[in-house]
């Protein structure tokens, strides 16, 4: 199966009509299989006290709220439509990421063929439950989490595949966590998202391994959310089985915004593409056999038992009589010490296999 490569535009569009516009076009340009989009309210995603994370200070006015800089990253409900439409025609996914219930029940209009949930939305058990109850496959982010938040989060997501009404209370989705068919409720429709949120993320915390405990612990699907900047850390997470990757890409990392320094320009993200399927080709079954391209080099490579020196038929092979050497033909040379001490079963001459 081919990785799922998304084209996170996120917030780039700057609530630029024009600019969500030629982002999307610049995702089907790279080859990516899916845009992805960020859709929220301001108002009900952040209180006018909530204060920005480091990155978004670093990023971004200083002077403003949090609450300020979203209502001007906010990407219009009337532009969703028309957006999905310019996808279709370029050829790639449109997908958009919901912060808030209103939000996910408007997307739910569009028909979208899954759903990305955030890292920040991990502990939001409503919005979590409801993503479920939309019967559509979801990707869950997992970064800031711990494994334990990861399987709260999945216990949330079960109960809101299996049942058609909220839980009465958390503790009621650990009791149906514990059945069996909880698991087969999320086992085709949850793949979980390896990631730091950190925009960018230091080499030295991106934890790659992380990726395997995910996948050991819960028996799903694994993919990688990626937010270091360059292509080196998606391309290796895709050679450690990821099944999704997930990279911000930007028309200019000159543009403000807090994403925009961690994004990857067209140019680069196209680049990120051609990688990842060349790593893709690499990987193969896992089975260890011989390949194709092998055989000719494996029968001229390995060496085979020939004799030293003239030897008459029935005369015992010892050490001085047989040795090895690359003929392309005989024996190999790994049944030596089986020969060893054996007749000759005819007459050979110097430097002749067996």
């Amino acid at each position: 199966m081919s990785v799922l490569i998304i084209a996170e535009a996120g917030v780039n569009h700057n609530g630029d009509r024009d600019l969500a516009f030629q982002l999307v076009s610049a995702a089907a340009d790279s080859g990516a299989d899916a845009v992805k989009f960020q859709t929220f309210n301001a108002e009900r995603l952040a209180a006018a006290t909530a204060p920005k994370a480091q990155y978004q200070k670093e990023n971004t006015e200083t002077s403003e709220s949090q609450l300020a800089m979203l209502k001007k990253l906010e990407l219009p409900a009337s532009w969703h439509k028309d957006l999905q439409d310019y996808a279709q025609q370029k050829g790639i996914i449109f997908i958009s990421t919901a912060f808030d219930l209103q939000s996910l029940e408007y997307l739910q209009t569009l028909d979208l063929p899954f759903y990305k949930i955030p890292s920040g939305e991990i502990t939001n058990a409503r919005l979590l439950w409801a993503f479920a109850a939309t019967g559509k496959p979801c990707i869950l982010s997992t970064g800031m989490a711990t494994i334990s938040e990861v399987e709260q989060a999945l216990a949330i997501l079960a109960h809101g595949y299996s049942f058609d009404r909220e839980p009465r209370s958390l503790n009621e989705t650990w009791e149906f966590w514990s059945q069996p068919q909880a698991y087969e409720a999320i086992k085709d429709q949850v793949t979980l998202l390896h990631c730091t949120s950190c925009y960018p993320t230091p080499l030295d915390q991106v934890n790659l391994k992380a990726m395997d405990t995910l996948r050991a612990t819960f028996a799903l699907p694994v993919g990688y959310s990626d937010h270091t900047q360059g292509l080196l850390v998606p391309v290796a997470a895709a050679a450690r089985g990821a099944t999704i990757i997930e990279k911000h890409f930007t028309l200019g990392r000159h543009l403000p915004g807090p994403d925009q320094k961690a994004s990857l320009e067209p140019h680069e993200l196209k680049e990120l593409v051609q990688q990842v399927r060349a790593v893709e080709q690499t990987l193969g079954s896992g089975r260890k056999v011989p390949q194709p391209a092998e055989r000719d080099t494996r029968q001229v490579a390995r060496q085979s038992l020939l004799v030293a020196h003239a030897v008459q038929q029935g005369e015992t092979l010892d050490k001085t009589t047989l040795t090895t050497a690359r003929t392309g033909q005989g024996i190999s040379a790994i049944h030596y010490w089986d020969y060893l001490g054996t007749p000759a079963s005819k007459d050979y001459q110097p430097g002749e296999a067996l």
